[in-house]
């Protein structure tokens, strides 16, 4: 009998050119899908629910595949993870609905972005591996003014890679947290679904505004021009984290 089965993720991006399989490169989804058809005897193909670019990172990656090996789910997240190299891990394997697809499914997606922002540099560890170090001081206030207009449903094509093919660059985000911890600072953005980059381009139009260089009103210009050029560069790669991924809980164990 065919099973659907749910995997949860977990991987360390630096070494990695995203989630998405590419020929001759190192990718999550390359090393995965290795390690799980050594374990199942048979091919594999693997959806996930978000396809992390080059260099981020993911707590709580979502995977799904089907398959007939009757192997209980312990005992397959415990074989793939001996097979998986160290800077991804499996996390947890469950059986789900027979409608059930890790992309297709999705619902919504919360990403968090940290920064450090201090004029020392980090320490070599968490911080320097995870957060794009930033020195210049920040107006948080501001920062948080101007994701306030981003909230709800928009055209966000002032916020996305030009040149990237989609069927609309319509997308409703449902909530941009900043918060500071110290000299680590977290922009935790949640939306139903993103376009290439998008969340990377916020992050840098809201620290060209922090840093004083733009008016609060400038992500609403952007929103209603649709016009990248108005936007901030792209933050860097390696300071954003997908931290989870939502479903509708009948599709779920």
């Amino acid at each position: 009998m065919q099973r659907n089965l749910k995997l949860l993720i977990a991987y360390d991006g630096t070494e990695f050119h995203g989630w998405q399989t590419q020929p001759g490169m190192r990718t999550v989804q390359e090393e995965l899908t290795k390690a799980l058809e050594r374990v199942l005897r048979h091919p594999v193909t693997l959806a996930g629910a978000s396809r992390t670019d080059a260099g981020v990172h993911a707590r709580r990656q979502v995977a799904s595949l089907r398959t007939e090996a009757a192997i209980p789910t312990n005992n397959l997240q415990r074989a793939v993870s001996c097979r998986l190299p160290p800077d991804i891990a499996l996390v947890r394997v469950v059986e789900a609905a027979p409608q059930f697809h890790a992309t297709r499914s999705a619902r919504g997606k919360r990403y968090r972005y940290a920064l450090y922002n201090s004029e020392r540099r980090p320490a070599e560890g968490l911080a320097a591996r995870y957060a794009w170090h930033f020195w210049h001081p920040l107006d948080f206030d501001a920062m948080r003014a101007a994701a306030a207009p981003l909230l709800g449903t928009h055209d966000f094509a002032g916020f996305a890679n030009q040149g990237q093919p989609r069927e609309t660059t319509i997308r409703t985000l449902r909530s941009i947290a900043i918060r500071r911890h110290y000299e680590l600072v977290h922009i935790e953005v949640e939306g139903d679904s993103f376009l290439y980059n998008q969340v990377r381009i916020i992050v840098g139009t809201l620290i060209e505004i922090g840093r004083g260089h733009w008016p609060v009103e400038r992500t609403a210009a952007i929103l209603n021009a649709r016009d990248r050029s108005l936007a901030g560069p792209t933050a860097p790669a390696h300071g954003l984290t997908l931290e989870w991924v939502r479903y509708d809980p009948a599709e779920l164990p």
